[in-house]
């Protein structure tokens, strides 16, 4: 099955959740979409132009947003507000907190050019500490597809689901490879099995350890590969099924080391089963410019950072 997974196909997670919203918009008369001023960039056209009574641009003024898609709740319909992740989160954190995770708003908070992959954009654009944020708010969800189709099946899934959800997603073309039909809210997806080293990716970094296992497998190392894309809440049951099997893991995102998956990851291991763990993520620094690519290696998010903690956390097992 491991084979199965090319690249032959590359498409931007945001594509997914622009098809995921026309989708929406034919299927559910509840669903609104709120935009900050970037409506091409989250790739919502489609939506508005079917359902232009059904769509607000608000303008750059994203806590106004919050505020506007809390109300629209409070009506019965289901508000998607869109912007950049850091816009989304960073600079409307109060709203947030106050108007919709409070008070349980059916709001589903969609964020674009999440990460280090945002690219030319720099440090300021690309939020890093999003997952964090949002996954310590009381009765948030939390999800992180990895394709273009995992991402449209979220954006559709997410607007059945009752309560506040944060749907991160990216810029750059990238590979298609999750089947159809594969995601379940809440519910870890297995990629491919084997019993040295567990490693758990999310978002963008699934292709990475994808990319990572294959050379890991050419090396006689035997990888349980996990894509995680509900990062709240978080299927703990397959964590632990997983590392009783092999002992250790290795957790990659593309975030912050502090606060995002693999904290969440080693939470679950020390209170549950304690086991040799390695994180492949950013190291408590902000990112830089840069075309997508140079940036995930620059920062120690390659495939081949990947391959290294696997091994090293191998390591630690046998110690």
């Amino acid at each position: 099955m491991l084979n199965s997974y090319t690249d032959n196909k590359k498409i931007a997670t945001r594509d997914g959740f622009g098809d995921g919203m026309t989708t929406l918009g034919r299927r559910n008369k509840k669903v609104i979409a709120l935009c900050a001023d970037l409506v091409g960039s989250l790739k919502i056209q489609t939506f508005i132009d079917e359902n232009p009574e059904r769509f607000f641009q608000v303008g750059i003024a994203e806590a106004n947003m919050m505020g506007i898609a809390a109300g629209l709740a409070t009506t019965g319909k289901i508000p998607f507000t869109t912007t950049f992740a850091n816009f989304s989160t960073g600079r409307v954190y109060d709203q947030i907190r106050q108007s919709i995770a409070y008070s349980h708003k059916n709001v589903k908070i969609c964020a674009s050019h999440a990460g280090l992959t945002l690219g030319e954009d720099g440090a300021t654009h690309q939020i890093l500490e999003d997952i964090g944020l949002m996954k310590m708010l009381p009765g948030m969800t939390v999800i992180n597809p990895a394709d273009y189709t995992q991402t449209k099946e979220a954006t559709i899934a997410i607007a059945k689901h009752v309560g506040p959800v944060y749907l991160r997603f990216g810029r750059p073309s990238w590979p298609v490879f999750i089947p159809k039909g594969s995601f379940a809210l809440g519910k870890a997806l297995q990629l491919h099995r084997g019993k040295n080293v567990t490693i758990i990716a999310t978002g963008h970094m699934v292709w990475q350890a994808v990319e990572a296992t294959k050379e890991l497998e050419k090396n006689g190392i035997s990888v349980d590969l996990i894509n995680i894309h509900t990062i709240k809440p978080l299927d703990e049951a397959a964590i632990i099924r997983s590392v009783k099997k092999t002992g250790c893991c290795v957790v990659a995102e593309e975030h912050q080391m502090n606060g995002g998956l693999g904290e969440s990851v080693a939470g679950v291991l020390a209170r549950k089963l304690p086991s040799p763990m390695e994180q492949v993520a950013v190291k408590d620094s902000f990112g830089e410019s840069g075309k997508p690519a140079q940036l995930l290696k620059k920062y120690g998010l390659s495939p081949k950072d990947i391959f290294k903690a696997a091994q090293k956390v191998i390591k630690r097992k046998a110690d």
